[in-house]
């Protein structure tokens, strides 16, 4: 049904760059990833699939992984004192992860959920740069994830092949090590990728959000009338209000999951019996870095979006400044003005920007350059007024009533690196000098 909407709806083409024909594909490419990890929920049948493949992977491989082949009487080099941590970090965030997922199809579908339906509303820059960040995305799981899924290939491999005899196994020792390796492993794929798959998406909608906002910010260069300028962005503050709403359970939990997850780390680690070696204490390394990998990319889009948005603000009011003045520079003497010593002149249409200063891109909403003004079509007091309205309803995006700007990401992620670093130091570094030592 579905398609079929989106079919009937492909014969509309703004500009000919990029018709909804082609946010089709793209849409069908991205239902192919999910149908690939067995996140698809179309039907009855696939729903099934998706709900008895996360049951076995999720949630029954890490127990039989922990309960069952723990090998706590192997030496110390095979021992894993902390998989219970690692194992259930991970299945905890597949878990908010899946039921999250498992939501936005069931109620919004594809289309919908990535905002496709809507994007034909848009201008052709708008939708060229959403379908290249759409590419892009796919592209940033694999980096994100398939690094670190060869690290614990190759720590999964050296477990099994050195400690084949102390590893409890069943019937023939290499068959039933090998099942069992394949399958911890298709596990830890399985519930990190979906993990980062739902940040990478929350990473996409606010790029579109950001190249919305870029595009408004271009109303300010036109002859436009307050009311579309209002109705725009109050168009743009009902679509992050949205965002906000769909992906405050999944922000919240992973924040305080990734938290919970870290100060665990730092208080067994810190045992006085605890032996903090990078063959016990490498996968909890490694799991931390992917917890704190997936905060940062939801928190970081969050943020940056926020500003843009408070950008906006910052720009109007340098839009009204420079109709203001140049109102005044041509009232031809009407208006009594005070006499000034300097007999410079400085026109109102120069670019103010300090040439010892780079543009940054991530400001070009926020910079020092002035901008083009209609005194004439738009009077003194409507300007005012959308400046004010600006002022006092500042966009962006939000967690139960929680602004996500800078100073939030700073704090948070602050702490999160802090935690982070402390235990890759408590690992990785204690393991550096014994790696030299046996090179000499």
């Amino acid at each position: 049904m579905e398609d079929e909407e989106q079919l009937s709806s492909n014969k509309v083409d703004k500009g000919g760059a990029l018709t909804l024909n082609r946010d089709g594909i793209e849409s069908k490419s991205f239902r192919s990833l999910l149908s690939w990890f067995c996140l698809d929920h179309s039907n009855l049948w696939k729903s099934g699939v998706s709900w008895s493949v996360f049951f076995v992977l999720g949630i029954g491989a890490p127990l039989v992984s922990h309960f069952v082949f723990l090998c706590s009487t192997c030496d110390s080099e095979h021992q894993r004192p902390y998989d219970a941590v690692v194992q259930l970090s991970l299945s905890s965030l597949a878990v908010v992860s899946f039921l999250c997922l498992s939501a936005w199809a069931r109620k919004f579908g594809v289309r919908r959920f990535l905002f496709l339906d809507k994007l034909s509303d848009e201008s052709d820059k708008v939708r060229e740069g959403y379908q290249k960040h759409l590419q892009r995305s796919m592209r940033l799981l694999c980096i994100f994830v398939l690094p670190c899924f060869a690290v614990e290939i190759v720590y999964r491999i050296w477990w099994y092949a050195t400690g084949a005899h102390e590893i409890p196994y069943y019937g023939n020792m290499y068959v039933s090590d090998t099942i069992i390796c394949i399958m911890q492993l298709v596990s830890w794929l399985y519930r990190t990728s979906i993990y980062i798959l739902v940040c990478i998406l929350y990473q996409l909608i606010c790029h579109l959000q950001i190249l919305k906002l870029e595009d408004f910010a271009q109303v300010f260069q036109q002859e436009t009338e307050v009311g579309s300028i209002l109705q725009q962005h109050l168009k743009i503050r009902r679509s992050l209000k949205v965002i906000s709403h769909r992906f405050r359970k999944f922000i919240l939990s992973s924040l305080i999951l990734v938290t919970a997850s870290q100060l665990i780390c730092l208080l067994i680690t810190t045992r006085s019996s605890a032996n903090n070696n990078i063959f016990e204490a490498g996968e909890l390394s490694l799991c931390s870095i992917i917890l704190v990998l997936g905060l940062f990319i939801c928190l970081r889009s969050a943020t940056k979006i926020t500003h843009k948005a408070q950008s906006i603000t910052s720009l109007a009011a340098k839009w009204h400044v420079c109709a203001t003045i140049n109102s005044f520079d041509e009232l031809d003497g009407e208006t009594p003005t005070t006499q000034i010593t300097s007999n410079r002149v400085y026109p109102v249409n120069i670019d103010c920007e300090l040439d010892d200063e780079e543009d940054d891109a991530e400001d070009d909403l926020d910079n020092s350059k002035l901008v083009p003004v209609f005194a004439h079509t738009i009077s003194f007091q409507k300007r005012h007024a959308l400046v004010m309205y600006l002022e006092n309803n500042r966009a962006g995006i939000t967690v139960f009533g929680f602004m996500l700007d800078r100073t939030g990401l700073h704090a948070v992620f602050g702490v999160e690196l802090a935690l982070l670093l402390w235990l890759l130091n408590k690992t990785i570094g204690i393991a550096l000098p014994f790696f030299g030592a046996l090179r000499a």
